[in-house]
């Protein structure tokens, strides 16, 4: 089994659990801080053990095209190439490809699309993104599917939902081979990707035709996308009783701190966002309220009061003289005044980008073991 189930909240659908990989267990709910190109923007993979980061996501199409899977393979994997030998999860690329790409052609067999990059012609199956992943070495891979942009015609949306779930089938077919044929120790843990839009009866249909099919855990794709919050969570409220209990459930590309603490009360257990590196580089830091500190606060029941959100450029920081974040891990942080950041901003200095990051990652990793706490 992928998923142990540890502590089920009475007050909601939240659950406190765990997921076995082959390079550890995973304590959920958990967040993965985004390594994109195989680096996390400005940090080393020594900063993200000392935040105590569990898992990190890499991105498929942007390591395809650059540096390319079959260097990546020569090096050993993806962990022996950027020195991580906690898990990895990679998205199969799909939503870089529906999202970067401007020139695509989809078809029954795959995409066709042209590199962001250089504008070279590509072609993706989903047992491609497959081949790629496994080259990558990722811990958890995510089958090929279709992101479709919102607002869509549900006639549409219902031919893409098939088509996903084909691939999918496809996927997991292609997997097992390969997996077999190479197979060394523990294999990956693959994962079906949930779309269907804002369409209630889609959605369904798409978590019935993967769970038909059987994966390792399950992703809800094609929310945080421009919807309403009421909408993701409306999808969110029905969606997850559709998955199987004793997997996994991760909501791709969310979010802010109350999306989680939304999404994990209504049942989900992983996440991934790239807003606090993001903020980071914009000067946007996420400092605890003073009551929120506390090792016993419970976000779920808080969740409106627990954070607060600060622009370090603003001119009123110019004279502000005390710690970045004095409750920080990180000495940096609490050495070096808000003053001194809002400086390094104003001036472009790298390190500025650093310690903005360091900042927001460890609000929201700490986050998430407020979370596990509570429930």
């Amino acid at each position: 089994m992928s998923y142990k189930l540890l502590k089920q909240s009475k007050k909601s659908k939240a659950r406190r659990g765990q997921v076995k990989t082959r390079r550890g267990i995973l304590e959920t709910p958990f967040f993965m801080p985004i390594a994109t190109k195989a680096s996390v923007k400005s940090l080393t993979f020594e900063d993200l053990k000392e935040l105590e980061a569990q898992i990190v996501l890499s991105n498929t199409y942007h390591l395809m095209l650059k540096p390319g899977n079959k260097i990546i393979k020569r090096a050993g994997d993806l962990h022996e190439f950027m020195q991580w030998d906690r898990p990895i999860l990679t998205d199969s690329g799909g939503f870089q490809v529906f999202s970067l790409s401007k020139i695509r052609k989809i078809t029954e067999d795959g995409v066709q699309f042209r590199s962001h990059i250089d504008g070279s012609k590509q072609f993706m199956r989903p047992e491609d993104s497959i081949q790629i992943q496994l080259d990558l070495g990722s811990d958890i891979i995510m089958v090929l599917d279709e992101c479709v942009e919102l607002p869509a015609k549900r006639e549409y949306l219902e031919k893409s939902v098939d088509m996903t779930t084909r691939w999918a089938a496809r996927c997991k077919d292609y997997f097992g081979k390969s997996t077999i044929r190479e197979l060394q120790g523990d294999k990956a843990m693959l994962f079906g990707i949930v779309q269907g839009g804002l369409d209630k009866d889609l959605r369904k249909k798409s978590a019935q035709g993967l769970t038909a099919i059987g994966f390792d855990g399950y992703a809800i794709g094609g929310l945080s996308v421009g919807e309403s919050e009421k909408d993701m969570y409306e999808v969110l409220d029905y969606i997850t009783d559709e998955l199987p209990k004793d997997k996994p459930r991760y909501l791709m590309g969310v979010g802010r701190p109350e999306n989680i603490i939304n999404a994990v009360k209504r049942g989900v257990d992983m996440f991934d966002c790239v807003i606090p590196t993001r903020e980071a580089r914009h000067g946007r830091l996420y400092l605890w309220q003073p009551a929120a500190e506390k090792a016993n606060y419970d976000v779920l029941a808080n969740q409106n009061r627990c954070y607060r959100q600060i622009n370090i450029k603003a001119e009123k920081f110019a004279q502000k003289f005390e710690p970045i974040n004095a409750n920080s891990r990180f000495p940096v942080l609490k050495k070096y005044s808000k003053a001194y950041l809002r400086h390094l901003f104003s001036v472009n200095e790298p390190l500025a980008i650093r310690l903005a990051t360091l900042n927001n990652l460890e609000f929201y990793l700490n986050l998430m073991k407020k979370i596990r706490q509570a429930i």
